[in-house]
């Protein structure tokens, strides 16, 4: 008889528990102190990996799903990835349906974890029968036996945070943290985090971080839906052209917008200088640091909490591709690319 062997039953019970790790470099001049929540320490790599066990969890208690049936989502690709993840241990069928604009990394990522995959055109309303929200509906509708995770408006995405994020973000700064940083898409780790943290501590900052081309920032300070607001943009799960009732306004304080190139080249710092090798949002979260700090948003003593959401490995066709970046125009001669690193001996 085997005695006395660690072992996790399944990799299901690895989601959570992500560390907390400082920021020692990027922000050596800056006032406070900076930590990361590192999301890709999840064994899906990313936030996202807590909502799709949750919510699926959530489903099997109230008898709406049993093994065999059918799983239904949108997703720019991380989301995807984990609920196939849990799909696979709990012997469930995965649809997805991704937007075009997430990267082909993510997209192969999807296929090679046994999801069925619909492609979808990014840059259409909503409401166009072509957007994934209205194909992961039509999926659902015509898919006898399926739930639809449809994490924009599903309370339970915020739970999931409410109940980890929030509190490992609590415990890990022994309830000394003053700001919180993070992406807003879905709006779910955002809302369900802050919602805990305000519980314990109303006078905890939480910023927002939006993308040019999204409505979010106009909506959280009008209450208005802009379309004006709206135009593409290549950042991914970040910002929306929609408002998704994931998001709870009143749990943010302010937003920031930042912009594709910024955002890019602020991820490939993070990995040249923290040694971290994270995803575009993250940069975008980063780079929403830096403007904060150039107005003089931090002081001494501030501890600030920035989440992370994902890994590098989803964007490398992307972000971290010579050839990408070049093609978007992001590259100039202040610009360092990786290709300047590289020697081929011949």
């Amino acid at each position: 008889m085997k005695k006395n062997i660690q072992v996790f039953d399944n990799v299901l019970q690895l989601i959570g528990n992500t560390p907390l790790i400082k920021l020692n470099k990027m922000t050596a001049d800056y006032d406070g102190d900076f930590y990361a929540k590192v999301e890709a320490f999840n064994p899906g790599h990313s936030s996202k990996d807590r909502i799709a066990l949750h919510i699926i969890e959530e489903a099997e208690r109230q008898g709406l799903l049993t093994p065999g049936d059918t799983i239904v989502e949108t997703t720019s690709g991380n989301t995807g990835f984990s609920i196939a993840m849990v799909s696979i241990i709990k012997g469930y069928r995965c649809i997805l349906a991704v937007s075009s604009k997430s990267s082909p990394d993510k997209i192969d990522m999807l296929k090679a974890m046994g999801a069925q995959v619909y492609v979808c055109p990014a840059h259409v309303s909503a409401d166009d029968p072509r957007s994934y929200y209205e194909v992961a509906k039509r999926l659902h509708e015509e898919t006898k036996g399926s739930i639809y995770i449809n994490q924009y408006f599903n309370q339970l995405n915020l739970d999931a945070h409410y109940h980890s994020t929030g509190p490992e973000i609590w415990e890990q700064t022994e309830g000394q943290i003053t700001h919180l940083v993070a992406a807003s898409g879905t709006g779910g780790t955002i809302s369900g985090t802050s919602k805990y943290l305000k519980e314990k501590n109303p006078a905890v900052k939480i910023i927002g971080v939006d993308a040019y081309g999204s409505v979010l920032k106009k909506y959280h300070e009008t209450r208005e839906f802009d379309h004006n607001e709206i135009y593409p943009y290549r950042i991914e799960g970040l910002g929306k052209n929609l408002i998704p009732t994931a998001t709870d306004f009143d749990m943010i304080d302010t937003f920031v917008k930042v912009t594709d190139e910024e955002s890019a080249h602020t991820a490939r710092e993070i990995s040249r200088t923290e040694g971290l090798f994270v995803g575009y949002t993250s940069g975008a979260v980063m780079q929403a640091v830096k403007q904060l700090n150039e107005e003089g948003e931090f002081k001494p003593g501030d501890n600030v909490v920035v989440i992370f959401p994902d890994h590098g490995s989803r964007y490398m066709s992307k972000v971290y591709s010579d050839k990408w970046m070049e093609d978007q125009g992001f590259f100039d001669s202040k610009k360092v690319t990786t290709m300047e690193t590289i020697q081929y001996i011949k």
